[in-house]
């Protein structure tokens, strides 16, 4: 398909990085293919994570395409944008036809991009995530590769408010070992084990982070268990309920 709107983006994206001396650092390209179908799996922290999730796979020299709510298309700067990069567009209340739309694009050679979690994790750790990544890698017969942000929070995120003039934090990009999920295969039992590699990605990008809050009140962008402030698994759960996305 032709290719008129993305590739300015992604450059124009890059461009932007380097003005903000972003600290990146992508590991794992080798596990995502250089041809043919994948569905990327990626945590979600942020409301800027399908960019950085799609700059995980650029020195693949792929394009991700995004399963992305469909408020967003509606909106004026960003639906056209969307539309142009060739994303999938998701009605929650009737999600199969995006649901086709992603195998079909898969089957097509395409790269899919994913957020299992569905919604932003407000406590940094992988929520309870969704069967459909691996779902659809199976029909289509493409791996999954898991992936991990970690920084990106920092910047905008839910229930914080955004703070886009920020310079020079690093962002952390993983991509993991793919695997594959056969037609006979218990969906619900490898939807466990994608959750598990996700986990453990960010675990290690968390491990990895150069940097720890300046201070007690900067420590709401760390989860609990390495000694943030950010809301319990359990504690993130509760607002989500009362702050759906």
């Amino acid at each position: 398909m032709a290719e008129f709107v993305y590739p300015p983006v992604v450059l124009a994206a890059k461009t932007l990085f380097r003005v903000m001396d972003y600290k990146l650092d992508v590991q794992g390209v080798e596990h995502i293919p250089a041809t043919g179908g994948a569905v990327i799996a990626c945590n979600h922290v942020s409301y800027l994570d399908f960019i950085f999730c799609g700059l995980g796979a650029q020195p693949a020299k792929r394009l991700v395409r995004f399963m992305a709510k469909q408020e967003i298309f509606r909106n004026k700067v960003a639906g056209p944008l969307m539309r142009g990069m060739h994303h999938i567009s998701v009605d929650r209340a009737a999600g199969q036809a995006s649901y086709q739309e992603a195998v079909a694009k898969l089957r097509d050679g395409e790269v899919v991009g994913v957020f299992p979690e569905a919604t932003i994790s407000q406590s940094f750790t992988v929520k309870e995530i969704k069967t459909g990544a691996v779902r659809m890698a199976a029909e289509a017969g493409v791996p999954v590769v898991p992936m991990a942000l970690w920084g990106t929070q920092r910047l905008w995120t839910k229930g914080r408010p955004k703070d886009l003039k920020q310079r020079h934090i690093p962002i952390l990009i993983r991509a993991g070992e793919p695997f594959t999920v056969g037609p006979d295969d218990d969906l619900e039992e490898r939807t466990v084990e994608l959750r598990t590699r996700m986990t453990e990605l960010l675990d290690r990008v968390q491990k990895d982070y150069p940097e720890t809050p300046a201070t007690e009140a900067d420590s709401w962008w760390l989860p609990q268990h390495l000694g943030g402030t950010a809301p319990t698994p359990e504690e993130a759960a509760l607002l989500d309920k009362k702050r759906p996305e």
